[in-house]
């Protein structure tokens, strides 16, 4: 009884060590060919939608429509901005969409606007926010079309990346 049991241990330790390792080697191989124009589209993005240092965002819904500023909550942080709060506005009835620039940074502001489509960008410091831009979504936002990316199949059945995407 005793030599199963350590047989069963030893199985298992070599089981575990072996995924570790194959787990450690696959980190190592190329990406597959789905996965590197993944990559490449979001280095293409980065210059437009990741200024340089962290951008608070704060998303708030004045157009009126149900679940809008989730989505645009979704799209920011798919392209790298911390959104630190997302709800609805004080008010309804906002047509179309407004970035304001709440620290003076511009440029975070516009990157923002790129990545939600919105044309409309203004300086409006305000300090005791706490965050870096301020998104207004009009009622007539309508957040660009996802790409579906890759299946799970382009990787092999191995690969333990497949799963953290």
């Amino acid at each position: 009884m005793m030599q199963r049991m350590r047989a069963l241990l030893v199985t298992l330790i070599v089981l575990a060590a072996g995924a570790f390792i194959g787990s450690a080697i696959a980190q190592w191989k190329p990406l597959p060919e789905a996965d590197r124009r993944d990559a490449a589209a979001r280095e293409a993005l980065d210059p437009v939608a990741r200024p340089v240092g962290r951008v608070r965002v704060e998303v708030l819904n004045a157009g009126g429509v149900p679940g809008m500023a989730l989505r645009a909550t979704e799209l920011l942080r798919e392209a790298g901005f911390d959104v630190v709060y997302f709800g609805n506005a004080e008010a309804f009835g906002q047509d179309s969409t407004v970035v304001l620039d709440r620290v003076g940074r511009l440029d975070a502001a516009r990157a923002v606007a790129d990545v939600l489509g919105a044309t409309t960008v203004r300086s409006e410091p305000q300090a005791n926010l706490y965050l870096d831009v301020t998104v207004r979504l009009g009622a007539a936002w309508e957040p660009a079309p996802r790409d579906s990316g890759t299946s799970e199949h382009d990787a092999p059945w191995w690969d333990v990346r497949r799963f953290f995407r």
